[in-house]
């Protein structure tokens, strides 16, 4: 089983990557979105092989993010990209890559690639000469009684471990990070947690590729964009105003959600200016809540205090995969679970049908399920598991099949809503059940009611 490190902008893409992967016996110990990114997870996870696009987002494309990991981690690199014009491919062999696939690419067609270059690496690193110096590995020298080397011990490995944050899309949070580290994956999470949850949602931002995903709710209005420019942020409050207005006049009560990323503003006196008024609009009671992101890379600490002061929830990301939470005391340190990210994936891998059940509150397509449960919780389903369980649901009578384009969409009968209520709720007792008897003493789980 190789440790393989996935490396592509389009989200859609590393899915798929992800999932065929995966089905091959491989392991994916992480995602990167850009050049930067791809060199820092590089670091992090030391995988045996890069998968790898070419041309991304940021100063340092593929090829360049290639040429760091080989030189300074000596890992294999495999390219997948739309591109193979003869420029393209000229600054590619440069850096010695293990593989080179075009994309539209087939699963046979991958999985040869791999083999192949872990072939090629292996017989590398076993060569006479080269045993025991490769990069990050001191050679054993003669005289030293001890025969210690630098090669890691498999049980002092590092357990890779899962934050859980309770209500963690309620009330307002700030998000503190400094490059290269983005909130794309945030943002994009709490956009899609509003919308299911018929969220009203402001997104302001200087850059972003989160739009893209999200066209057509943002023709009917369900997002509203505002582009934040240099030196204009004293409108934000203003655009604020005129659509809190606009929706006063339809006489429904709105849920909004405010999203800000500051991440190309200095202007200190304006941004706590907004986070008072973010404030203002959440009352005891009130459908609101946001999230502020601002880079730090060159505030004082007494600038973080201050735009820090009256959010109770803040957010440190020192990773697209990393987040710590700090709370202050009025913010319930119960709410922070911290466990191991194997413990989800056993979880989620063993309790597939009420997990479904949970999600069908809409209708969705297989591959829908199978974005969610890794937007959620990290772990990639094979979409055959979920068909298997969609396609007996509709056996039953529990779902019907409704046709949207080219997607086939799962949407619960009459009385399978009832059943699906039923089974979830029947989940969470039993849940509760089991833990309620071996809770640690001053524990307790609530009763569902």
């Amino acid at each position: 089983m190789a440790r393989v490190l996935i490396v592509d902008d389009e989200a859609i893409i590393t899915m798929q990557l992800g999932e065929k992967i995966s089905s091959m016996g491989h392991k994916v110990v992480g995602r990167a979105s850009s050049g930067e990114d791809a060199i820092a997870k590089a670091h992090a996870t030391k995988p045996d092989i890069v998968l790898m696009d070419i041309v991304m987002p940021g100063k340092t494309n593929g090829i360049a993010a290639a040429k760091v990991i080989h030189k300074e981690l000596d890992i294999p690199v495999i390219f997948i990209t739309s591109y193979a014009d003869d420029k393209i491919i000229a600054e590619v062999k440069q850096v010695n890559p293990y593989g080179y696939i075009v994309k539209p690419f087939n699963e046979l067609e991958l999985k040869a690639t791999i083999e192949l270059a872990l072939f090629r690496k292996e017989n590398e690193t076993s060569e006479p000469g080269k045993r025991g110096h490769q990069k990050g590995q001191v050679p054993y020298k003669a005289g030293d009684e001890s025969g210690d080397t630098t090669e890691p011990d498999a049980s002092f490995a590092l357990e890779s471990r899962t934050v859980l944050l309770n209500n963690f899309y309620q009330g307002l949070i700030l998000v503190l990070y400094t490059p290269p580290q983005t909130n794309e994956a945030i943002y994009k999470m709490s956009i899609e947690y509003g919308l299911t949850n018929g969220h009203h949602i402001f997104f302001a931002y200087h850059q972003s590729r989160i739009p893209k995903y999200f066209n057509k709710e943002i023709q009917t209005g369900a997002i509203i964009l505002h582009r934040l420019k240099q030196g204009e942020l004293d409108r934000v409050i203003p655009a604020l105003e005129t659509h809190r207005a606009a929706s006063r006049e339809t006489g429904k009560p709105l849920r909004w959600q405010i999203l800000m990323d500051f991440s190309h503003s200095e202007d200190l006196v304006q941004i706590s200016a907004i986070k008072e008024y973010i404030l203002k609009m959440m009352p005891e009671g009130s459908l609101v809540s946001g999230i502020i992101a601002l880079n730090i890379e060159q505030l004082s600490r007494e600038q973080i205090e201050s735009v820090s002061a009256g959010i109770t929830k803040v957010i440190v990301s020192t990773g697209d995969e990393t987040s710590v939470s700090i709370a202050n005391h009025s913010f319930p340190l119960e709410s922070l679970s911290i466990v191991p990210q194997a413990v989800i994936e056993e979880i989620v891998r063993k309790s597939l049908e009420p997990l479904v059940l949970s999600i069908l509150n809409r209708p969705l397509s297989g591959y829908d399920i199978v974005h969610e449960i890794h937007s959620r919780h990290n772990v990639l389903i094979p979409q055959s598991r979920i068909y298997t369980i969609l396609y007996e649901l509709e056996r039953q009578g529990i779902l019907e099949v409704k046709t949207s384009g080219k997607s086939k969409l799962y949407v619960p009968t009459e009385r399978g809503a009832h059943y699906i209520r039923q089974k979830v709720n029947e989940f969470k007792y039993t849940f509760q059940h089991i833990f309620g008897g071996v809770a640690l003493e001053g524990e307790s789980i609530r009763s569902a009611k």
